[in-house]
């Protein structure tokens, strides 16, 4: 159940099976009592893990798993991690009676199905950089995206229409921010795909008449015709039940800081 969650939860986060490997290590005396617990669980992720045994015990556990994601300067970081502990719940005096009213020190598992929100979020930046080396297009999933939909009116005219849209936008929690820079729109849309945004919609006299948008998907590479109602219904499916947080910038990006 622990290893299941553990996966659930980084595919979850973004991040599949054949992103990262399994180490397993565990005791000679809990291999030969458990082998067949062993093996399924390298059977459960379906593919080649390191296995490491040793002839005693010298840390607190006899078995530990853990999901590595590897970096592409070849480094190993854990993720998801599982441990039998047998020897804390005595060092720290934590003890239970059995149903035999016997006091008894009890085994400890450690269990922590995605590791940290920093490793995640590494994992995720170091997979798309190779992606982006391999000439594939990288992304965030779309409710980790700081800016998921980025609104470019054709010209300062369109400025307080366009304003109307997002709060349309932000208030079904999606994160959007406006292009009011007096730059060319071929130039505004170039920088959203560098800032890998998904949706990004001109704005111009057509597209408020007609009420149909052309919406630039990043992820699929074509231009889409869609209502805003389409778009607020895609995003909040994709995005579903995740987290959400406000975007903290100004939402307009010609008063928004800088970084040189």
């Amino acid at each position: 159940k622990r290893f299941n969650l553990s996966m659930e939860v980084l595919k979850e986060i973004g991040l599949s099976r054949e992103d990262y490997v399994m180490a397993i290590r565990f005791t000679e005396d809990f291999y030969k009592t458990n082998k067949e617990f062993v093996v399924s669980l390298v059977k459960m992720i379906n593919k080649p893990a390191l296995v490491e045994i040793w002839n005693e015990r010298f840390f607190y556990f006899t078995l530990k798993w853990e999901f590595n994601f590897i970096d592409n300067l070849g480094k190993a970081s854990a993720l998801s991690t599982d441990q039998i502990d047998v020897e804390n719940g005595k060092r720290y005096d934590i003890k239970f009676t059995d149903e035999n009213g016997i006091e008894k020190h009890p085994i400890i598992l450690h269990n922590s199905p995605s590791g940290a929100v920093e490793r995640n979020i590494y994992a995720l930046l170091e997979r798309e950089y190779a992606n982006q080396q391999k000439n594939e297009t990288p992304s965030l999933p779309l409710w980790l995206s700081p800016t998921q939909v980025r609104l470019v009116p054709l010209s300062s005219k369109f400025i307080s229409h366009t304003e109307d849209m997002a709060a349309k936008l932000e208030v079904r929690n999606i994160r959007v921010d406006i292009d009011d820079r007096g730059e060319t729109v071929q130039k505004r849309i170039r920088e959203a795909e560098r800032e890998w945004i998904r949706y990004t919609i001109v704005l111009g006299e057509k597209e408020l008449k007609s009420g149909v948008l052309q919406v630039r998907d990043r992820e699929k590479g074509k231009l889409r015709e869609m209502t805003l109602r389409e778009i607020i219904d895609e995003i909040r499916e994709i995005v579903n039940d995740k987290p959400y947080v406000p975007l903290p910038p100004p939402r307009l990006l010609s008063v928004k800081p800088k970084f040189t």
